[in-house]
């Protein structure tokens, strides 16, 4: 890398020798992001981004295209632990940590919303609360075969008239003898048309309770969703469960209420904040790309001040999201990551990456509406990122109550 340049200035008398000018910062880690990160962390970030790099990259924008998701790399996502990368070993995850996670989620944004979203879901919405509130024969039976990627599971809370309230869910669970009755629709699951197991939340006599529904139980079906302008590689879903009966096994004992289902939408909303940097960052690294590129009246346009000032705003944007998730992460693993600082982490960074996303389209002109460079299709898929798990909206009353202690929902 190139030095700045200063101008040489002779050392009073007595006085500490002037500092040796600093390296260039890396314009893709300004802040030297990674040295903040473990040697365990780098290399499992450096590991999903040359993953990303060889085998999403060049078909991601194919699929995204055609609205089909691209089955074929479950079993490589498998291979390399990142479906429910923090369950413990022992039920075949790779036990890591939350910051490691965050890169995982990072990385597979960098490639695709719509992949992230995948193992997002398999890892914080399926394989978290069958831990969390399973039981161990649930365990033993379904985490292993997600974790190999033999199974893949959705979670249905979402319905047709309840997005944001979840507390007026009408899905039913009846409870006859030692069985569970199941009825009602769920709308917008991702990886749902092609799962083996629904984490399906319904309402019972006892309040809302959890199931761990076989779809290929009598009476479950799904359909899938087309149509879609955002997150068109990926599978997303209605299902519709009309007296699916189930054993009392399939309950999830440990969760009762909206806290269960709550709580896990909190551990996906803390990889949607990393992933969102993903999205960020390959706007930005194809923006200023073009920029050094692109000539216009005998210069590349990036030697102008009004490209400059994009980049600018779009490099300090990244920069302060990355040291928010990495801090998040570090407080997580210390077992101090209250819900509302997911929801601020959440809100924050994907606002932040439709910015940049936005900023690249400008640097890139009418090329930035085409498929030949990555910009339209993260800036749609963010767009729904900013709607699930939370609407920004939601997040901005649960960070008001968390600073004034006055809910705003009603």
């Amino acid at each position: 890398m190139s030095k700045i340049q200063t101008p040489t200035v002779p050392a009073a008398a007595g006085a500490a020798a002037a500092p040796r000018p600093s390296e260039t910062p890396d314009p893709y880690d300004f802040y030297d992001f990674s040295a903040l990160l473990t040697d365990e962390e780098r290399l499992i970030r450096q590991t999903v981004r040359d993953f990303v790099e060889r085998e999403v990259l060049p078909d991601v924008e194919e699929h995204f295209r055609a609205g089909t998701f691209p089955r074929a790399l479950i079993p490589r996502l498998a291979a390399l632990g990142l479906l429910g990368p923090t369950v413990p070993e022992e039920y075949g995850g790779s036990g890591l940590g939350a910051t490691a996670y965050g890169l995982i989620m990072l990385e597979l944004e960098r490639g695709d919303s719509g992949l992230r979203s995948f193992a997002s879901v398999q890892g914080s919405l399926v394989m978290y609360p069958i831990l969390r509130y399973g039981t161990e024969e649930q365990r033993r039976h379904w985490l292993p075969r997600l974790a190999s990627g033999e199974a893949v599971g959705c979670f249905g809370l979402t319905e047709p008239d309840h997005g944001s309230d979840p507390g007026g869910m009408e899905t039913r669970a009846e409870r006859r003898g030692d069985r569970w009755v199941l009825n009602g629709r769920k709308m917008w699951i991702t990886n749902g048309g092609i799962s083996d197991v629904a984490i399906v939340w319904a309402r019972t006599a006892d309040g809302i309770q959890g199931f761990a529904v076989d779809t290929k139980t009598p009476g479950f079906s799904t359909v899938d969703m087309h149509n879609k302008w955002s997150l068109r590689a990926s599978v997303t879903s209605e299902l519709v469960l009309e007296d699916v009966a189930v054993p009392d096994s399939t309950r999830l004992p440990g969760a009762k209420g909206l806290t269960g289902p709550l709580g896990c939408l909190n551990q996906a909303r803390y990889g949607i904040a990393w992933g969102a940097i993903g999205a960020a960052l390959a706007c930005f690294e194809a923006s200023r790309r073009h920029a050094l590129e692109r000539t216009q009246f005998g210069k590349p346009i990036g030697g102008f001040q009004l490209i400059q000032s994009f980049l600018a705003d779009m490099l300090t944007d990244i920069t302060q999201a990355e040291l928010l998730c990495l801090r998040l992460g570090r407080l997580k693993e210390s077992g101090r990551d209250h819900p509302a600082r997911v929801s601020l982490a959440k809100r924050r960074c994907v606002a932040m990456a439709l910015d940049v996303a936005r900023n690249a389209r400008e640097i890139l002109g009418a090329i930035g509406i085409t498929g030949e460079v990555p910009i339209m299709r993260h800036m749609m898929n963010l767009e729904s990122v900013k709607t699930y798990e939370g609407t920004h909206q939601i997040h901005t009353l649960v960070l008001g109550e968390a600073v004034t202690g006055i809910s705003a929902y009603r």
